[in-house]
């Protein structure tokens, strides 16, 4: 099936475009939310028409969501988890968690769609990209920490952890030589 779009549709293309999609994909969703129409000859004609007021509509998006981009950049969750000692969550910190977070952090509402990630498991700093518009999309940091522990100190304790795994891999090394001498 072949569509016109009216819209940005994300993992799909800019307004304007006409694009071959599955049927089902453009009969039940596609058409149905207004995103798109059959790429009849009567809609074809309009198609730069669209993509004028698309590239507009874009703009002004882009230009009010920047202030807004800037706090998601700035912005830094910390998240506090129940962790085993291997550093292996015992949940999952999950794309809706990081969106509400980030809501009550910058006050402006996150969907979680819009965060795109695959659920945290593990302790440690991990980054997010948020879809704002298909052309803004900002970075996000995030610190997972064992709960009970500061973040702050959950990385000198892995440094020292580290240290102490390379010492003791070292001396079995030089152990063998003189028991072989």
């Amino acid at each position: 099936m072949k569509v016109l779009l009216i819209k940005d549709v994300y993992k799909l293309g800019r307004a304007g475009d006409i694009k071959k999609v599955a049927d089902g994909y453009g009969r039940n969703f596609l058409i149905p939310q207004g995103l798109a129409v059959l790429a009849t000859d009567g809609a074809l004609k309009q198609v730069q028409k669209i993509k004028a007021q698309a590239e507009i509509r874009r703009n002004t998006q882009n230009e009010e969501l920047k202030g807004v981009a800037d706090l998601v950049k700035e912005a830094t969750l910390i998240f506090p988890a129940k962790a085993g000692e291997t550093g292996k969550l015992y949940g999952s910190i999950t794309t809706q968690d990081i969106a509400t977070a980030l809501t009550e952090k910058i006050r402006y509402e996150i969907k979680r769609q819009q965060v795109d990630t695959q659920p945290i498991r593990t302790l440690g700093e991990f980054t997010a990209h948020v879809r704002l518009t298909m052309d803004l999309v900002p970075e996000l940091k995030i610190i997972v920490h064992r709960e009970g522990e500061s973040p702050e100190t959950a990385e000198p304790q892995k440094a020292e952890k580290a240290k102490a795994s390379e010492a003791k891999a070292e001396e079995p090394a030089a152990e063998a030589p003189t028991e072989a001498a």
